[in-house]
């Protein structure tokens, strides 16, 4: 199984990427991030078309997330209050369209779009370092049900210096201050591990460019898109990767694709369905 986590930055505006990308590529799950659009308006039909299940949880202009699947999306589960129903803070902060998961052939498909923060005095930093205290308590409630968990998505969180081009000067700002990097490690807790770093340990390998100051000519990047693991899943890894070419084409996202291979047997006989 391939699951891939991908801010496409507007699904409409990237329709065309996206829908390419999938036509070259074996992917079995695609997580949007940055979707940008209301439900209704949605582009589903060019995904159903090509017999995928869609799952979508949107806003209009901001945020929003998308699950796409060759197979069933099963037990959906929008925002935060997807796991946490009465969280006072799961309410409030679930306004904002950041979180979607799904059982997909049995592996519970979390995608998430977690907050920029903007800087470190702003009041949206502490809504991110709140909504991540709100995300730990998701991802321990999900745990509960032993199911194989694949979490993925923008972190907005550059996790170590060799994920940042230039960490002497980055590290301590935004994307990269201690409270978020912690607030990350108990997000994750001990049984979630970075795919790609099961394969890769080096720096020099971005999933985000920024659209200014020449980021991309310059391969000025970040890691700031990642696909967890639970304990089961990381024996199954065989390859994760950043397929950086997404991000050369024209008016491309700034982000590009993440992508891990899982051996994990496929039921062949699923059917699609669509997800509202």
């Amino acid at each position: 199984m391939q699951i891939a986590s991908w801010n496409v930055n507007s699904v409409r505006t990237r329709l065309e990427h996206v829908l390419s990308w999938l036509d070259r590529n074996s992917i079995d799950v695609l997580a949007l991030q940055e979707t940008k659009v209301d439900d209704p308006l949605f582009p589903m039909e060019p995904f159903l078309e090509r017999g995928y299940s869609v799952g979508i949880h949107g806003q209009k202009s901001y945020n929003g997330v998308a699950l796409i699947s060759r197979h069933p999306l099963e037990d959906v589960r929008l925002g935060l209050t997807g796991e946490l129903p009465g969280d006072e803070d799961a309410e409030e902060l679930s306004s904002q369209k950041r979180v979607i998961s799904a059982l997909v052939d049995g592996i519970r498909v979390v995608n998430l779009y977690v907050p920029n923060g903007s800087s470190l005095r702003s009041e949206k930093y502490t809504y991110k370092l709140n909504w991540m205290r709100c995300l730990e308590r998701y991802l321990r409630s999900a745990e509960t049900r032993d199911e194989p968990l694949c979490v993925v998505g923008d972190f907005n969180i550059g996790p170590e210096a060799r994920d940042l081009h230039d960490p002497d000067r980055l590290t301590g700002g935004i994307m990269a201050s201690d409270s978020e990097r912690e607030a990350l490690l108990q997000v994750l807790g001990s049984n979630l591990g970075d795919a790609f770093r099961l394969f890769e340990p080096g720096s020099g390998h971005w999933s985000w460019w920024d659209y200014r100051s020449g980021a991309w000519n310059r391969d000025s990047g970040w890691r700031i898109d990642h696909i967890y693991l639970s304990g089961d899943l990381k024996d199954l890894a065989r390859s994760c990767s950043i397929d950086k070419q997404e991000r050369g084409r024209e008016q491309p996202s700034d982000h590009a694709p993440v992508v891990v291979d899982l051996a994990w047997e496929l039921d062949d006989d699923d059917e699609v369905s669509e997800i509202d």
